[in-house]
């Protein structure tokens, strides 16, 4: 009998990777819950049941021990892995921290290679397996003061699209998720006079499931979300 399937998400803070990890959870999925600090998400782990680990994804030794972890906790690899995290530096060309751009390119896109590496190796013995990526409005569009963010998240989509070509004949799905939009948040919970305005991060989170439930005669490999609000 195949163990209950499993879901790994790499980036997990208050907002779309809570959201993600409780819809994961009402689907009965076991979960694996990944961040740089990982005593932030003690409480969320007791109320899923979920394991929590810490982890900086742009570090090649320690995604290698996540996954290790994760194997040994789950007593197989993961079935759906999913890649949250990001980086922001802001600042005009002229003035911006080389050093922090370079770790703001590590955490969005070179973690995204690791992450994706060892998911790879798994899932392809296995024959099967989702690999997720959260985009974001930057993904397809650059904004001012806002390079390191762009190049990060181009990258990641670079990647995304690499993988799904070479790994979707193997039978694993990747998809990449543009988020093209702001999520809503405790601190950010409504926009006066626009109703929907916001991204709901639970609503988000429901998308990224659907496409872990999609029949693989018709895969999607890349899904924008967008408020009506947002310009096209």
């Amino acid at each position: 009998m195949r163990p209950i399937a499993s879901v790994l998400i790499v980036g997990v803070g208050g907002g779309l990777g809570t959201s993600l990890a409780r819809v994961f959870k009402a689907e009965g999925y076991r979960l694996a819950l990944a961040a740089r600090h990982p005593q932030r998400l003690e409480s969320l782990a007791q109320e899923l049941g979920a394991v929590a680990i810490g982890c900086d994804a742009s570090d090649p030794n320690q995604v290698a021990a996540l996954f290790e972890q994760v194997d040994r906790s789950f007593d197989a690899a993961p079935d759906v892995v999913i890649y949250n995290p990001s980086a922001r530096v802001r600042g005009a060309i002229t003035e911006v921290d080389p050093q922090a751009v370079a770790q703001a390119l590590a955490v969005s896109a070179f973690g995204g290679f690791l992450v994706a590496k060892h998911a790879a190796q798994r899932m392809l013995s296995r024959g099967s397996g989702t690999l997720l990526f959260t985009g974001a409005s930057a993904s397809l569009k650059g904004f001012a003061q806002s390079a390191a963010f762009a190049m990060g998240k181009f990258a990641l989509r670079g990647l995304a699209q690499s993988l799904a070509r070479e790994l979707a004949p193997q039978g694993i799905h990747v998809a990449h998720v543009v988020i093209d939009g702001i999520i809503r948040s405790a601190d950010r919970n409504t926009i006066t006079d626009a109703p929907d305005a916001l991204l709901d991060p639970d609503a988000i989170a429901r998308s990224y499931l659907q496409l872990v439930q999609q029949p693989r005669s018709a895969w999607t490999s890349e899904l924008e979300l967008r408020p009506w609000v947002e310009r096209f």
